[in-house]
């Protein structure tokens, strides 16, 4: 897509300080390591390494969707080494409490009072794996943490660590055993990235990778160089928030967001707050490609993670086995990018 900006925005675009120009330098070098870092032991994952990062860029959580063994635990486990950040697992279970995740108050017999156990939640990066097999109560416990960061425990609120992020693995909601995720949990996920089998060549590095000279069936993360700090992180997120998105290509943006609601086979469109999302997810694609400008195509290269798990289709539309994919691909097709 070739993107003509408008003699305005050039101007604009002219007005970048230097020192902002060379600070996105220095954050694309940074996460283009960290990319390389995860793609390292993630083989054939490059988009989706791509839109976790964006995502952390922009200050989001990330729902991965896909079938067990795609090495969604082992993209997180990577991706914490990378940056040196503490990183917490909550395994989900049926019979998993919401306590579990958050913390309890538990009474000291040597103090006589009750002491506040925090629970998994409070760390850097937190796995919930397999988040849908457990009960809406217990999935909605995250809802607060996820939006306010912060978790209340006994009636007194704690705030999480920065830089925070979820990242929670999701099977097929056809798998026995799961259940679904409240329209307003799933709102709370910026991106929903879908990993999918990987491509034969990959495969077989994989199988050889495992496989060759190791006597357990995973690979290794302890050659992975920790690259980047919490830091650098708070400070990627600062100078992305700033990366100038011209009025037509936002008006762009909100354009695919309100098709949604209005388009054939679509029963709920998706809420401003994906609007809110696809601007964040684009402003951390430009940070990525070292840009200090977001253009149409960071736009489009996002929507699709940005707002598959928004919108939910109608029945005829999955009897006839179309997916929220291809019907935002048409969506995107049918709204003209900006080429003023």
């Amino acid at each position: 897509m070739n993107d003509i900006v408008s003699t305005e925005s050039e101007q604009k675009l002219h007005d970048v300080d230097a020192q902002t120009i060379e600070a996105i330098d220095r954050c694309s070098q940074c996460f283009s390591q960290i990319s390389a870092n995860i793609s390292q032991i993630v083989l054939g994952q490059d988009e989706v390494v791509d839109h976790v990062l964006q995502c952390l860029i922009a200050n989001g959580h990330v729902l991965l969707e896909g079938v067990p063994g795609l090495g969604k635990t082992l993209l997180v486990r990577a991706l914490a080494t990378s940056i040196q950040a503490d990183t917490a697992r909550i395994q989900f279970t049926p019979d998993l409490m919401p306590s579990d995740v958050t913390g309890h108050a538990q009474y000291s017999l040597k103090t006589e009072e009750f002491i506040i156990r925090k629970g998994p939640v409070f760390t850097n990066l937190l796995l919930a794996d397999e988040i849908n097999r457990a009960p809406a109560k217990t999935q909605s416990a995250l809802l607060e943490i996820m939006q306010e960061r912060r978790a209340t425990i006994e009636g007194e609120s704690f705030a999480v660590a920065k830089p925070y992020m979820v990242l929670a693995t999701q099977n097929p909601i056809e798998f026995e055993g799961t259940y679904p995720l409240p329209e307003a949990q799933l709102d709370r996920f910026m991106i929903n990235a879908y990993i999918d089998y990987p491509a034969a060549d990959d495969e077989v590095a994989i199988v050889d990778q495992v496989t060759t000279d190791r006597a357990v069936d995973q690979l290794d993360t302890s050659a992975i160089e920790a690259v980047a700090t919490a830091e650098d992180i708070l400070t990627a997120q600062q100078i992305a928030s700033r990366i100038h998105i011209d009025d037509e290509v936002l008006k762009y943006a909100v354009e695919i967001v309100r098709a949604t609601r209005n388009f054939n086979g679509v029963t709920q469109g998706a809420s401003p707050r994906a609007g809110i999302a696809l601007a964040r997810m684009a402003r951390g694609a430009a940070l990525m490609n070292n840009r200090h400008f977001v253009t149409p195509d960071d736009i489009h290269t996002t929507a699709l993670p940005a707002l598959r798990h928004r919108i939910s289709l109608s029945p005829e539309f999955q009897i006839e086995g179309l997916s929220a994919d291809k019907v935002l691909s048409d969506i995107i097709a049918e709204i003209p990018a900006p080429r003023t």
